[in-house]
């Protein structure tokens, strides 16, 4: 038997990811960092967690391995497997021990998608212990020490039985998110598209608009991330009301009613 141990250099974020801190979440990532402890970031979709964890990997120089959790998600997934190749039994490693074992970022997005099994994997790896067991070598893998375990969720949208459990939540540091207030919500928005800056501030009226509507009619307003979409589209040379239809209001909802109404916030505006 041969085991296969992917590098992790191709996980290095090279290139500095534009990120705009809303409060103290880079200081505060830096010493959970520090001292070793996991993280978890909770906020609404689109609100920059991502772009975040990504700058994070820049700042501090590890590689970044990322995991969008889903309902098929194993903790073989995680873990790894043993796979037949050319007559020989590997093993390979998968995201969680690659990190573990080589000192990187383990980034596992919207982590309750995943099924209930992954949990029990993170456990060890997320307290004082910091070990991975990968059962099927018998082996108890120590991190290290460099390695950083990071989830996030949602918390919008979870239900009663996609919830994280105490016995998971209370292992980890949390940093809160949410989308930034209209000036700096603005200044991204202009930095990620160059759009003209008048056109960004209608932009994010008419996604605080929507997300009035939460609870309304939506289950999300406009994200960061979809008024990043509708300002491409803008600047590449779609009408206004267009862009906020394609990026916006049929990424938020396919009832003909909200869309109507959605689509007049935009002609307002526009």
């Amino acid at each position: 038997m041969n085991a296969r141990m992917l590098k992790t250099e191709e996980y290095l974020v090279e290139k500095e990811p534009y990120y705009e801190p809303v409060g103290n979440e880079v200081a505060i990532f830096e010493a959970a960092y520090r001292n070793r402890l996991p993280i978890l970031l909770k906020g609404p979709t689109g609100c920059g967690k991502t772009r975040f964890m990504e700058h994070m990997a820049w700042r501090l120089k590890r590689p970044l391995v990322t995991v969008s959790c889903h309902d098929d998600l194993t903790a073989s997934d995680l873990v790894g497997r043993y796979l037949v190749k050319g007559g020989e039994t590997l093993w390979v490693d998968g995201p969680l021990t690659r990190a573990a074992r080589t000192g990187g970022i383990c980034y596992l997005d919207e982590i309750v998608e995943a099924r209930k099994d992954t949990m029990v994997v993170l456990h060890p790896l997320a307290d004082d212990r910091r070990v991975l067991p990968i059962e099927k070598l018998g082996v108890l893998l120590e991190a290290n020490p460099e390695f950083c375990l990071a989830i996030s969720y949602n918390p919008g949208y979870q239900s009663v039985l996609k919830d994280l459990k105490q016995s998971t939540r209370q292992r980890f540091v949390a940093l809160e998110f949410d989308y930034p207030f209209p000036e700096l919500e603005k200044k991204i928005i202009v930095a990620e598209t160059a759009i003209d800056a008048p056109v960004a501030e209608r932009l994010v009226k008419f996604a605080h608009m929507t997300r009035n509507l939460k609870g309304s009619g939506l289950e999300e307003g406009a994200s960061t991330r979809l008024l990043v979409h509708a300002a491409k589209l803008i600047v590449t040379g779609v009408a206004p009301v267009a862009a906020c239809r394609s990026a916006i209001a049929q990424a938020l909802t396919d009832d003909a009613e909200m869309l109507a109404a959605v689509q007049e916030l935009s002609s307002s505006l526009f």
